[in-house]
């Protein structure tokens, strides 16, 4: 639903900005803040999505090939715009412990302790924060800000520039959000607010109660006293939205997803999960079919022979390797595949893992310069570079190759994102065959990824691979077969999962807020008066 480009407001006006502040990590502030997104979209106004600096493995590629936190790339989705990079301008990477890649305006900038990127960097940092808000303000009527963590870290206020300095540098009005399901939620947030400086309490107009399970009137008293307390008005009381389908960008949802049992079906995937897993959201289309379980595994007893394994993105390949061994999940790969496990599927850095060798003499993944032996899965060696590639793709499935169904390979498009720092070659061409044909957004045409001549393992570095409904589908369908099933054909369509997905968190969250009070706040009304009830 792109969105044109007039504004609403009167042209040469700056545009309104609200501030979403948390108690703490995790209380709901993505989810919210795309609600509110899509809320203020919906309501005639052009919004955009603003998170000064975000800490993030799962990460998102403009068209022009720069990479932005995942949050901020699917809340531009959500107002119907293109994302950019002045809407996340600062983006950390951590590597390992205590050592992250910064990455400003889409490009990496420098490798960096935390102490380091604290002492030479944030005092850089206000420049470049605020001057893609400026710029974002500029373009668009309403631009919704997006914190991290919580305010009240005392040992981080004094060189903050993503939450309350940067509420101030903006004047924005600030709406703080505590999670109840975790219990103490009076407690996080009068706690909150007591640590908060006079000038920095007075920016929070208004506070937001997220995953609330149960009868709100039982909760009542509760929010009386609060308001008392406070003198804040609670805005609203969120109820616990069930399986949201928004893609998340905190690897802990998939702690999460890995206590939930879900029902057995058909076809059975298992992703390992290392510690430092990236764009885990490529998994999310599979666990939408109907015919699908997928289970994140951390160790062999809980791997089993499913009939697809999948080694998904990671920020440090070599050390996530070291980790799979460390648990002997490598072993557990082998005799899967041995004993009868239909496919061996790497993404990204799992596709690193399945080759020959890997070869980091710049340290790019941290430390000092080091090489690994791979799985051994595919006749492919991998060499990190200084240069990372971010760029999308599009392209097809490659002329014959046995992981589609679809007789004629033209029906079978695909498109994707690339992020990496690792140059991948084929050792010998031997019983492997090429993966995908794809053409880059700077006009090159190249092949992409290997696999073998049965189909059995494959790796890409295209991320979203799976997010392509007639690749997706058509593959499952050949592992139907192989079980001797029955295919399904296609099941739905992901791009109208996500827009739907978008529009019912908006309702919710809709009906649940006080949306007149937050309007008057930034002195604006919707022009279609749809407020909540």
């Amino acid at each position: 639903m792109e969105k044109s480009k007039s504004h609403m407001m009167n042209e040469g006006s700056f545009g309104r900005v609200l501030m979403l502040q948390g108690t703490a990590s995790d209380v709901g502030k993505s989810v919210v803040t795309t609600a509110l997104c899509r809320i203020f979209t919906q309501d005639g106004y052009l919004t955009a999505p603003y998170k000064s600096q975000n800490m993030a493995l799962n990460s998102y590629v403009t068209e022009d090939g720069k990479e932005i936190g995942r949050a901020q790339g699917v809340q531009a989705e959500a107002c119907g715009i293109k994302a950019t990079t002045d809407m996340n301008p600062i983006l950390i990477k951590p590597v390992k412990d205590m050592f992250s890649q910064i990455v400003v305006h889409g490009e990496p900038y420098q490798q960096m302790s935390a102490s380091d990127y604290r002492n030479q960097f944030l005092s850089t940092a206000k420049e470049i924060v605020m001057s893609a808000l400026d710029r974002l303000r500029e373009q668009y009527d309403v631009v919704v800000m997006e914190g991290a963590g919580s305010p009240a870290e005392i040992n981080l206020k004094s060189r903050d520039i993503v939450n309350m300095n940067l509420a101030g540098w903006a004047d924005a009005p600030v709406l703080l959000i505590a999670d109840i399901d975790r219990g103490g939620v009076f407690a996080f947030i009068v706690g909150t607010l007591e640590l908060l400086e006079p000038h920095e309490r007075q920016r929070v107009k208004g506070i937001i109660i997220n995953k609330f399970r149960g009868d709100v009137s039982l909760l009542e008293p509760g929010l009386v006293w609060l308001t008392e307390r406070t003198g804040i008005p609670v805005l609203g009381v969120l109820p616990f939205i069930e399986e949201i389908k928004i893609e998340a960008e905190d690897s802990v949802v998939l702690d999460t997803l890995r206590k939930k049992v879900g029902d057995q079906r058909e076809i059975d995937i298992a992703v390992i999960q290392y510690p430092r897993i990236s764009n885990f959201t490529d998994i999310d289309p599979l666990r939408e079919e109907k015919d699908v379980s997928v289970r994140y595994v951390k160790s062999l007893s809980e791997l089993g022979s499913p009939d697809v394994i999948i080694l998904p993105g990671t920020k440090d390949t070599i050390g996530d390797l070291d980790f799979l061994r460390m648990q002997r999940l490598d072993d557990g790969i082998a005799e899967a595949m041995r004993s009868g496990t239909q496919q061996l599927v790497g993404i990204c850095g799992g596709y690193q893992m399945l080759g020959e060798i890997l070869t980091d003499p710049f340290a790019v993944e941290g430390g000092e310069p080091r090489s690994a032996v791979g799985l051994g899965f595919l006749p492919v060696t991998t060499t990190f570079l200084k240069e990372k590639t971010t760029v999308r793709v599009k392209g097809r499935l490659a002329f014959g190759h046995p992981l589609s169904l679809d007789k004629n390979q033209d029906a079978t498009p695909i498109e994707g994102y690339e992020i990496h720092m690792g140059e991948t070659a084929c050792l010998n061409m031997n019983n492997v065959a090429q993966l995908f044909q794809v053409e880059r957004i700077t006009g090159d045409r190249v092949h992409e990824g290997w696999g073998t001549e049965d189909g059995c393992t494959w790796g890409t570095y295209l991320h979203g691979v799976f997010h392509n409904d007639s690749f997706r589908r058509s593959w499952l369908d050949g592992i139907r077969v192989q079980k001797g099933l029955t295919p399904l054909g296609q099941t739905y369509t992901a791009n109208m999962l996500k827009e739907q997905e978008f529009d019912r968190v908006a309702e919710v969250v809709r009906s649940h807020l006080d949306m007149e009070q937050i309007y008057d706040l930034m002195g604006i009304r919707p022009t279609n008066q749809k407020l909540s009830n």
